[in-house]
């Protein structure tokens, strides 16, 4: 499963595949599952349809190594588009955004005019969270959100479980009082860098998390976001909380939309926090084959629309 994965990050990465496979129809018809369309209009329905059942959403739209500024402020309006409908539908949602789609790839500063215009136009109480990418970007990217956490209380940054660098990133991050979500990570990081084997990664990520939910996080008013599909982890990240004498409401659990979309209902269902990221826009093809390494049962989907096509 491990070449398989390796497999699947490399051709996510590959400019032809990128081009040409989104033209199948089993392969568009296989991201219909994790893409609830396009078009903002797609994504806010989503969100309405999941704020009925008390599940709040982080809206991106996806994209990414930005390299015009012109682009980079189109990209920043389409966000300030993005809030001003939450604000005026009443949505429990939020935005998540990609720096080098802010135009990080071409100047810092340019990419932090565009992000403070974002936080400064998001309500105080809801936060912007910024994505985390590969790891040439992991210093940058928490350079930045930094230098915007020192301005603005409603920003919040994305770590990944499988670097051996983020316990330490955390601690940091903790001590601020930051707002994080935890991700296992998507990318094709070497093993110098990054847990090879998913066990690892797994024993990390609890870890982590025990971190973010500690009285020393709580005590510094830390938002943590547990984002994980994986339901043995959750259970363990939930029973060590319920030890600790953390009531499910003061715990976020966040997830992709279309996955263990049981899941999600049964945590809303028990009074924990739940978010849905909803993701939409035409640049799909990198973000999904992405969502089928991180998840056997993803291929296995992929798989079936092939052979019903």
């Amino acid at each position: 499963m491990g070449l398989m994965r390796s497999a699947l990050l490399m051709a996510s990465q590959n400019s032809w595949l990128r081009e040409k496979a989104p033209r199948y129809k089993f392969i568009r018809r296989s991201v219909e599952r994790f893409l609830p369309g396009e078009s903002l209009d797609d994504a806010l329905a989503a969100a309405r349809r999941l704020a009925d059942a008390r599940i709040g959403t982080l809206l991106t739209h996806l994209g990414e190594n930005v390299t015009d500024p012109a682009e980079a402020e189109g990209v920043t309006n389409h966000y300030l588009e993005v809030l001003g409908r939450i604000r005026t539908a009443g949505l429990p949602s939020e935005i998540s955004v990609k720096l080098t789609q802010l135009g990080l790839d071409l100047d810092a500063g340019i990419c932090y005019g565009n992000l403070a215009k974002l936080i400064a136009y998001s309500p105080p109480e809801k936060t912007v969270w910024v994505d985390m990418e590969q790891s040439p970007y992991v210093d940058a990217t928490l350079d930045i959100y930094r230098k915007a956490r020192r301005e603005y209380s409603n920003v919040g940054v994305c770590v990944q479980a499988y670097l051996y660098r983020t316990e330490k990133d955390l601690a940091s991050l903790i001590d601020a009082g930051a707002a994080v979500r935890l991700v296992k990570g998507a990318y094709n990081e070497p093993s110098e860098i990054a847990y090879p084997k998913k066990v690892d990664v797994d024993q990390n990520y609890s870890r982590l998390a025990q971190m973010l939910l500690s009285l020393e996080a709580r005590r510094r008013n830390v938002r943590a976001a547990l984002a994980t599909h994986d339901a043995k982890l959750i259970a363990r990240i939930s029973s060590w909380a319920d030890s600790q004498g953390i009531a499910p409401s003061e715990i976020e659990f966040a997830m992709l939309y279309g996955i263990q979309r049981g899941e999600q209902m049964r945590l809303a269902k028990e009074d924990y926090r739940c978010s849905v990221l909803v993701s939409y826009g035409s640049f799909w093809f990198p973000w999904f084959v992405r969502r089928l390494a991180e998840r056997p049962a993803n291929l296995l989907f992929l798989a079936r629309n092939l052979f019903s096509s």
